[in-house]
């Protein structure tokens, strides 16, 4: 065996032990201590700087707080141990305890969960928690364990963080459905959306995320939807000018467990953490409030213009979308949360 050889398979081999070594500490890292405490690890997707991540150490120093020291947590962010479907995939699994994903991917194994992308169905921000902290809410928490077909999904649901409503961007201002008449909006690749953009006059046109910014700047869509932090930090509002709080859906985060795992925790140590995370999501939709101000008053001072239409014409033109998807699983859920005052 040459030289060379020999050292490419000695660096491999040292490589592999290496990532044994990473993969082994955190799989012991969810068992007990040397001090007996238990640690969770909690994994997602997002910066340190984000609401969701401070949110999370919140969680952490309540977990900790509520059990004497005997229930303890690790957060790895920035997409550490994957991306968000990846960590929700390995909290199906068993393979990492806990994690925040979108309320959306969860609608597509729980239908209920479609809910969420239905536009206009909630009033206000007010309304939106009123429903998520009442029987409803605690209904769809307990609906995440089961997928449509009945069987277990893997995960349970613990409880909410605030992701805010999405509202229109756009080169014109927005004033009116008719205002979006023929211009080109940037959507997810998702029906409803497209349906969504559609009912209002625009046309819907589906880009990554990542590509976005160069295709406002290039003509290639005249706006977009998001809220108000992701439209500031992405600098979008270089170029749309104008910002149309329509809010036309609000789309929770969620905070899950492994079902395996919440299944070998005792009854007091569950305890714990159902009130750190009430603790928690409290703590996280007040700091979201405080940045929402901030990405808008930091908008307004760039030039952007805050437009608050008369949602009545917007919520008008997308009933038939909101028709269109409420099949008869989730035509009786939004009944209940239209009717919440």
């Amino acid at each position: 065996m040459t030289k060379p050889t020999s050292n490419l398979i000695l660096c491999i081999l040292i490589g592999v032990v290496a990532a044994g070594g990473w993969f082994a500490w955190l799989g012991a890292h969810t068992g007990p201590s040397d001090d007996g405490a238990r640690t969770l690890k909690i994994a997602h997707a997002l910066p340190t700087n984000h609401p969701v991540h401070l949110g999370l150490e919140k969680l952490k120093q309540a977990i900790a707080e509520k059990s004497g020291g005997r229930l303890k947590a690790d957060i790895f962010p920035n997409e550490q141990l994957g991306t968000e479907v990846q960590c929700l995939e390995k909290v199906q699994a068993g393979t990492l305890d806990i994690t925040k994903t979108s309320a959306a991917p969860i609608g597509n194994f729980v239908p209920a969960y479609q809910v969420f992308a239905l536009p206009y169905l909630f009033r206000d921000a007010d309304h939106f928690w009123k429903v998520l902290r009442g029987p409803e809410g605690e209904e769809l928490l307990d609906l995440v364990g089961t997928r449509g077909d009945g069987s277990s999904s893997g995960i349970k649901g613990l409880g909410y963080f605030d992701s805010g409503s999405r509202s229109f961007y756009t080169t014109k201002p927005v004033r009116s459905p008719a205002d979006l008449k023929g211009m080109k909006i940037r959507v997810m690749n998702d029906p409803v959306a497209m349906d969504l953009v559609q009912a209002v006059g625009g046309s819907p046109t589906p880009i990554s995320f990542g590509e976005l910014y160069t295709a406002l700047k290039q003509g290639t869509v005249d706006g977009a939807e998001n809220n108000p932090p992701s439209f500031h930090s992405s600098r979008h509002y270089e170029i749309c000018k104008y910002y149309t709080l329509d809010h036309h859906t609000r789309i929770p985060d969620v905070i899950v467990i492994s079902e395996k795992v919440w299944k070998t925790l005792s009854s007091e140590e569950q305890g714990w953490l159902k009130e750190a995370i009430d603790e928690a999501s409290e703590f996280q939709h007040e700091l979201w409030i405080t940045e929402t101000q901030k990405s808008l008053d930091e908008l307004k001072a760039a030039g952007v213009e805050i437009i608050e239409p008369d949602p009545e014409p917007f919520r008008k033109a997308t009933e038939p979308v909101l028709r269109k998807y409420s099949d008869a699983t989730i035509a009786p859920l939004v009944e209940k949360i239209r009717a919440i005052r």
